[in-house]
This record gives structure tokens, C-alpha cells and sequence, in this order.
């Protein structure tokens, strides 16, 4: 049977330790009109001024988590706004982000091309694709054609998924970590 392509970025599987994740996050913020939408899976960064971006593809900066959602009050409708998604260029100056941090989260991620037992504890970038604006889940992907013993790579391979994987085919769920994790790197912005 092949995989289904289905793309949805990073999702929080559980922590390193083997034992549940329990929905830990924690508040960050966007700045208003931030240009550049962040879905529900992203990887964000953290940047001078307090706030979080998103991460994009094949870039070295350590991340702080995986986007999972925010809330901001609408600047049309003037109504509090719960979303899976930050939609780009949002005027509003309560953007809230809620955003997987623990250096030690393990998150279940879909394999962009064929992925196999030697690929794993190896380093890898992430694809750069947007995420879709009816869902507002991410799209991004482990790039499997990024990789390498860097220690620049920004997430590392450490199982495969036991669900209903080919063996042989793309498009594997993987089980990744935060190789480059923000606060594991002892640099500040």
C-alpha cells in the first residue's frame, strides 16, 4: 500500500523520553503586519523586538518551536479571532502565538521523497512550502534532499512512524526532533 501524500508540517507526537507531550506551549508574540503567514506545523524563529517569524527552508537560524495557532481581535470586524493560522500582513497589535517550545518535543512529520531506516539520526532542512489557508495547517515537509551531519540542519531524523508506511515509498511519517533549537544554542538574537 503507498503513503498518502498528506502534508501538515510538524506535529507534536511526544517528548523525547518516550513519555506524553500533554499540549505543553507557551505565548509568543507577532508584530502587527507582519508580511508573511505562519500555519498550524511551521517552525518560527525568534527576532529582535520580542516576536516570532516564520522559519524558512534551508536557513540556519535555530528555531524556538512549531507554530500551533493565535489569537489576535480582527482589524475589520473588531471581533477576538482564534485561528490555526496567522494570516500574513494581519494590522493588529494583540497577536498572540501559541508555539511548541520544548527543546525535547518530538513531532511527527511527512517525508517529501522516499525515506528508509539509514536515513534516520541524520540532520535535515525542511521544505519552504506555504500552508493552506482553509485548514491552516502547514505543508512543509522534511526535506530529504537536505541532509547531512551539520549540525546547522535544523531538525534530525530519529524514527520512523509505525503507522501504515511502504517501506519503499516517499512520503514516509518520520519522527523528528529540533536539531538547532533555540534555547539549547546559548545565542540570544
Amino acid at each position: 500500500m503507498a503513503n498518502v501524500v498528506e502534508k501538515f508540517g510538524l506535529r507534536p507526537y511526544r517528548k523525547l523520553d518516550g513519555t506524553p507531550l500533554v499540549g505543553a506551549q507557551n505565548r509568543y508574540t507577532i508584530a502587527a503586519d507582519y508580511g508573511t503567514s505562519i500555519y498550524q506545523g511551521d517552525l518560527v524563529v525568534p527576532v529582535t523586538g520580542g516576536n516570532i517569524e516564520r522559519h524558512t527552508a534551508n536557513n540556519s537560524t535555530a528555531v524556538v518551536g512549531v507554530f500551533n495557532g493565535c489569537f489576535y481581535t480582527d482589524p475589520t470586524t473588531k471581533k477576538p479571532t482564534f485561528s490555526n493560522y496567522y494570516p500574513a500582513s494581519t494590522n493588529a497589535s494583540d497577536i498572540t502565538a501559541f508555539v511548541v517550545d520544548d527543546p525535547d518535543a518530538v513531532f511527527l512529520m511527512d517525508a517529501d521523497a522516499a525515506f528508509v531506516r539509514a536515513d534516520i539520526f541524520q540532520n535535515y532542512s525542511v521544505t519552504n512550502a506555504t500552508g493552506n489557508t482553509d485548514t491552516g495547517i502547514s505543508e512543509v515537509q522534511l526535506d530529504v534532499s537536505v541532509s547531512g551531519t551539520n549540525a546547522s540542519f535544523i531538525i534530525q531524523a530519529i524514527d520512523i512512524s509505525q503507522d501504515a508506511n511502504d517501506a519503499t515509498g516517499a512520503n514516509r511519517n518520520v519522527l523528528v526532533r529540533i536539531n538547532k533549537h533555540f534555547y539549547r544554542s546559548g545565542t540570544g538574537v
